[in-house]
């Protein structure tokens, strides 16, 4: 940090320069407010439904999702009575609420029904146990309330609300329910596909993904964190064959041994990492009034200070994350017995594609890496899948999404755009809808965060209301009133 310091320090004297203004944003409210406790009970029954998916399995749990489908229909009557929801296949639900204008482009929300698994041992490190929705110390506790039965009970209420209100929209307004996100997704893959097949492209799409985290990493503050952007994800096989046998006469080169030299070149030869590309360079400049002295000034101006800054954040795993492609060797598999020599050893790597990366791009990277080693092969599993395109962080879209933030985060809290490092739903819809967005204003501590597909998963029963009043501020604006594009 000292040469960080140092650095921009000589460089504040050379540069003629002054750092911009902060984007102006106006916060947009409904008004409209909801009862925290109300919701509170209705997060906590869904919690008691254990809709853990399995991947290939749709079917799985079957019984249990269709009990939680009955609960929301109960307690949406609505939605369900007036939005004409339809199973698209396994328990994906589509809403339709139709707008009276079919010249406006439509919008989608999504949520998804399932969670996943509670790692069978690990009950008893939970406070309260993890399927009874438990609400107590000011939270609502148990798997799958942050993710993300929070974001979809709370979304419902708005939806709900609105229809009480007797709202029309201008524009329509899609909600998909996918069962199967922790999985793969195939649920929101057929949403997508059911726009698509009508001629239909919407004007955004709103995931998970973002939260208002009150402990910043980059501010140590409040910031109403919403995703633009989401990495691909691919997993490649990397195989390596070479003469199998006793292990009395080994060649100078097993498959074993030729495979660890291959991970090795891979890891050797990292993807392109830096600033472009992505909404790196825009959250750095939304954060930096927050910042203080010379690092808000470098943060404000990352376009002269941009190596100085990547210098820095190479050194954090997470912060690394953000700048480039990832390569994580996760399983290895060779040999059968301790004096057999293997023909074939092989390993995964898996990939979170940065938006300049393609799977074809990364799959030529990898192999190129490996060219050198004789009997090794490197091919991509079936499933890879690109980023999706950066959504837009200025104009009318991100002025709704934004604006709508601003409204229900802390006072004075930065709306800041960044890269989902995950994936989410909302990457089925990459070219279905102009803009992709993911957020949700609950708020969280970082520590809360990594609750999430972890112990102790939990949501925070005041945050309930501004959950649901956002939701429904941006139905009101995208859809009700101040109707654009």
């Amino acid at each position: 940090m000292k040469q960080l310091v140092t650095a921009l320090s000589t460089a504040l004297i050379l540069a003629a320069c002054s750092a911009p203004e902060p984007q102006s944003l106006t916060p947009l409210d409904s008004g409209e407010r909801f009862d925290q406790d109300i919701i509170a009970r209705d997060v906590s029954q869904a919690i008691q439904f254990p809709t853990v998916s399995v991947p290939g399995a749709p079917r799985a749990n079957w019984e249990v999702f269709e009990e939680f489908r009955a609960f929301l229909q109960a307690r949406f009557p609505l939605m369900h009575d007036q939005l004409n929801p339809v199973d698209l296949g396994d328990g994906q639900l589509l809403f339709t609420w139709p707008g009276t204008n079919p010249d406006l482009d439509p919008v989608v929300f999504l949520a998804h029904q399932d969670v996943v698994p509670v790692e069978p041992g690990t009950e008893d490190q939970w406070s309260y146990p993890p399927y009874d929705g438990e609400i107590a110390d000011g939270f609502v506790w148990g798997r799958g309330t942050l993710d993300m039965k929070g974001h979809l009970i709370t979304l419902m209420h708005a939806v709900e609300r609105h229809l009480e209100n007797g709202s029309e929209p201008e524009r329509t307004v899609y909600i998909a329910l996918g069962p199967d996100e922790e999985v793969g997704g195939i649920g929101a893959r057929r949403a997508a596909r059911y726009l698509d097949e009508r001629g239909e492209r919407a004007w955004f799409a709103l995931d998970e993904g973002g939260l208002t985290i009150l402990d910043s990493p980059l501010t140590g503050a409040p910031a109403a964190m919403i995703g633009v952007a989401e990495k691909g994800y691919m997993t490649v096989t990397v195989t390596a064959r070479a003469r199998g046998g006793h292990s009395s006469t080994p060649p100078r080169e097993t498959a074993i041994s030729l495979l660890a030299r291959a991970i090795t070149a891979i890891e050797e030869n990292p993807f392109e990492h830096s600033l472009d590309g992505g909404p790196t360079r825009a959250m750095l400049a939304a954060t930096a009034p927050q910042l203080d002295g010379i690092a808000g000034f470098a943060a404000a101006n990352n376009g002269l200070f941009g190596p100085l800054i990547q210098g820095q954040l190479m050194e954090q795993d997470a912060a690394r994350a953000l700048l480039g492609t990832t390569i994580a060797p996760t399983v290895i598999e060779g040999g059968v017995k301790d004096n057999v020599l293997p023909q074939q050893a092989e390993a995964l790597i898996n990939l979170r594609l940065h938006p300049r990366d393609t799977i074809e791009s990364a799959l030529a990277h990898l192999r190129g890496a490996v060219a050198h080693l004789e009997g090794v092969t490197v091919e991509a599993d079936q499933w890879a899948s690109e980023a999706p395109p950066v959504a837009d962080m200025e104009g009318a879209a991100w002025d709704l999404i934004a604006g709508a933030a601003a409204a229900h985060a802390p006072d004075g809290a930065p709306v800041v755009p960044f890269m989902v490092t995950g994936a989410t739903d909302v990457r089925a819809f990459a070219n279905t809808a102009d803009n992709l967005y993911r957020y949700s204003s609950a708020r969280a501590e970082m520590g809360d965060a990594a609750r999430i597909h972890g112990d102790d998963e939990r949501i925070r029963v005041d945050d309930l209301d501004e959950m649901a009043s956002f939701f429904y501020t941006v139905i009101d604006h995208a859809a009700v009133q101040d109707v654009q594009n």
